[in-house]
């Protein structure tokens, strides 16, 4: 039994062995037949690929390289403008500071003014009832004297405050 063992192994040995080298033979007939069928095809149909795509990609990398540029460009122009923004409002915002200064001193003269004014409308008051007080207390002095001292008041008033370049005849 140990020799019948042997044969089948050499027999085996044998069949494939012879197989693979078929197989192979037949795998690169069939390889060489499909680059035979390229190139024939490439040849016959006139236009070759690998050249139009290395023009394609020239074509593709000016136009990257252009549109970067643009966008360069156009951001620079971007910057100018926001650097142009940034300067207005800086002025907008000094000027905002120096009205509200000058809004704080006009309503700082304003309250001054208004307190002269209570304090003269008290002052009035205060000499009207004193007037009428001593008129009160006074009854028997005449009227047209009363009316001489507020007449004399007057014509010393206009002529302090006559304007200049006019004569009364």
């Amino acid at each position: 039994m140990i020799p019948f063992a042997r044969d089948i192994r050499t027999d085996s040995i044998a069949r494939i062995g012879t197989q693979p080298i078929a197989l192979a033979a037949a795998t690169l007939l069939v390889i060489l037949a499909g680059v035979a069928g390229i190139t024939l095809w490439r040849t016959y149909s006139g236009t070759a690929q690998e050249p139009e795509r290395a023009v394609v990609a020239r074509q593709l990398q000016a136009r990257t390289a252009q549109a970067s540029e643009q966008l360069v460009e156009k951001t620079k122009g971007l910057e100018a403008t926001q650097q142009e923004s940034i300067d207005q409002l800086q002025m907008v915002q000094d000027q905002l500071q120096t009205v509200r200064r000058l809004l704080a001193a006009q309503q700082a003269d304003t309250r001054r003014l208004s307190e002269r004014v209570s304090a003269l409308t008290d002052a009035i008051d205060g000499l009207r009832q004193s007037y009428a007080s001593s008129q009160a207390s006074e009854p028997s002095s005449p009227p047209a004297a009363r009316n001489r001292s507020v007449q004399t008041g007057a014509h010393a008033f206009r002529t302090t405050h006559r304007r200049p370049g006019k004569s009364r005849s």
